[in-house]
């Protein structure tokens, strides 16, 4: 038997596994003790990292983003907020945070204050910033917006997670110096204009999640995800670039390296 592929979950929802039926403790420490490599627990609101912090710390291969995902109530106290999130980073034990988010803008549906989410987002890279934190940005149906936000902040880095968009949009993000992370969507039938901007990402700047618990790959698709699950997605990316799994995950656990610290 070969030695344990090291694989690096960037974008899971880890407290959220339980509300699905998923016992996420044995599960995890399941997954740590066969040899996964690193998972980012990653929050869509404030008020919730001392109880993740308690729940999932005791597990060393995991590190904590926060940030707040635009649905309206958040846009409309997005003053209020967005101070309490700054707090609440601040308060954290020194790194234990590695990024702030998700957030970002989300266009699938109709949003009644459009400018509000805006600066919900603008606010958050401006956290980001004078925290000195990596950014991990939530963007849907929105790519032109998004960058025209991004380009604003030159000096950030960050990631577009679990990326929907065309290869076209994959170059613009990349020519803002961002990373690109693919998810259990890439798996997906419908999804040939995701697998085509897999392709051309520079080894250097790819990273792949779950968005656990959402968007199970297949063949588990319909089922909540879990990180071990990303393994799929990493099978598929390595097709898609003529690599192996083996390789691409020794990459992208030096990208998360650079890129959200060790």
């Amino acid at each position: 038997m070969g030695a344990a592929i090291l694989y690096t979950d960037t974008h899971a929802h880890l407290s959220l596994l339980e509300e699905r039926g998923l016992e996420a403790h044995t599960l995890l420490a399941e997954l740590f003790r066969t040899g996964f490599g690193r998972i980012i627990d990653v929050s869509l609101k404030s008020g919730d990292l001392d109880k993740r912090i308690a729940a999932f710390s005791r597990y060393p291969e995991v590190r904590f983003a926060s940030g707040l995902w635009p649905h309206g109530q958040v846009i409309r106290e997005r003053h209020r907020l967005v101070p309490a999130l700054a707090e609440e980073l601040g308060a954290a034990p020194p790194g234990i945070v590695c990024a702030l988010g998700e957030f970002g803008l989300d266009h699938h549906e109709e949003r009644a204050d459009l400018a509000g989410e805006r600066e919900l987002m603008e606010m958050q890279m401006e956290l980001a910033q004078g925290l000195a934190l990596p950014v991990i940005i939530h963007s849907r149906d929105a790519p032109e917006e998004t960058a025209g936000i991004l380009a604003g902040y030159p000096r950030l880095r960050g990631v577009i997670h679990c990326f929907s968009y065309g290869p076209a949009e994959a170059r613009a993000f990349l020519d803002l110096g961002y990373y690109i992370s693919f998810a259990g969507n890439l798996t997906y039938k419908n999804a040939g204009n995701i697998r085509e901007a897999c392709t051309l990402v520079p080894p250097d700047r790819l990273l792949l999640e779950t968005d656990c618990p959402f968007l199970a790959p297949v063949p588990y698709r319909g089922r909540p995800a879990h990180p071990g699950m990303v393994e799929e997605v990493y099978k598929l990316a390595a097709e898609l670039r003529h690599t192996d799994p083996a390789a691409l995950a020794g990459q992208a656990a030096e990208n998360t390296r650079i890129l959200f610290g060790p």
